[in-house]
């Protein structure tokens, strides 16, 4: 019976294996010999030139601006999300009080909950295309407009090289909160009442609840956030690609470009060889990012 076991199992598993051998390992490893290459996409065949592409690539200054956005995503993006996801979780799952024993949010909880997660039932583009009549330039924009009733001199954010890159951080902060919240109320959910009651006890007040109870028996998901909301840092293309001023071409003067729009861009102009070498930088960044950030931030299980 144990052997009998083995081809039925193996039968299983080889449709999915080999699936994704086709259509994840096999395109990866496709894109790391094109990025040793020279191809526009239409040549019979991709010249080898070695890491040619590569040299050229750290020597671009567009590269070397994108990267720079990259590490000013790293910080924000995770950061400013984390705490108000984090802040709105609490209030809504425990910062009500106690009654009969069991934690509640705040009034009207289960009606935030709905308000915080809408947007991330929007798709990325959609959301984009939502922002652009926010941001407009002229009166017809809903901040511009704003400022024009009042009679105060209208702000060009997208415009602006030192606001744009964070008004479409804006955004992207404004999308991911709700997921986050709804994340972290899944955490807070499954720690027992008894550890507050406890605190309680001992006169804990809620910004010690939040600081000394809820945020250590949260730190595994929390750092689950920090990964995601790293990795979503590296792939901001489609925000930029909408909002930016010049067509997607990261603007003003490569304010709010990235690695994705750098990428696409060499795409379109039938660069295959250097969209693909972007992508492996891509690829070990993200991955590094994921390693140090999972070490950095390890630290021993809290039982309870």
């Amino acid at each position: 019976m144990r052997h009998g076991k083995l081809p039925f199992v193996a039968s299983f598993l080889a449709l999915p294996i080999a699936l994704y051998v086709i259509l994840v390992i096999y395109p990866m490893l496709q894109t790391f010999y094109l990025s040793l290459t020279f191809w526009r996409g239409f040549d019979v065949d991709p010249v080898w030139v070695g890491f040619d592409n590569f040299t050229k690539l750290f020597d671009d200054e567009r590269f070397w601006k994108a990267l720079g956005n990259h590490a000013k995503l790293l910080v924000a993006l995770p950061l400013i999300t984390i705490a108000i996801a984090l802040f709105f979780a609490f209030l809504l799952n425990v910062g009500g009080g106690s009654k009969g024993g069991v934690r509640t949010g705040v009034w009207g909880s289960k009606f935030y909950r709905v308000v915080f997660f809408l947007p991330q039932v929007l798709a990325v583009v959609i959301v984009g295309v939502l922002f652009q009549t926010v941001y407009r330039s002229d009166d017809s924009g809903l901040i511009n407009g704003i400022l024009t009733k009042i009679g105060l001199d209208p702000v060009y954010l997208l415009v602006n090289p030192s606001t744009a890159l964070w008004a479409i951080l804006f955004v992207a902060i404004w999308q991911a909160v709700g997921f986050y919240v709804v994340l972290f109320s899944a955490g807070m959910a499954s720690i027992p009442a008894e550890i507050y009651e406890a605190a309680e006890l001992d006169g804990a007040s809620r910004v010690t609840l939040f600081f000394r109870v809820t945020l250590p028996l949260l730190w595994d998901t929390i750092q689950v956030a920090w990964v995601y909301l790293g990795i979503a840092a590296f792939d901001f293309f489609a925000l930029i690609n909408v909002l930016s001023q010049d067509n997607g071409y990261g603007g003003p003067d490569g304010a709010t470009t990235v690695l994705g729009v750098e990428l696409y861009n060499s795409f379109t102009k039938s660069n295959i060889g250097r969209a693909s070498a972007i992508g492996v930088v891509l690829f070990f960044l993200t991955l590094t990012f994921a390693f140090l950030t999972l070490r950095a931030s390890r630290r021993e299980t809290v039982e309870y």
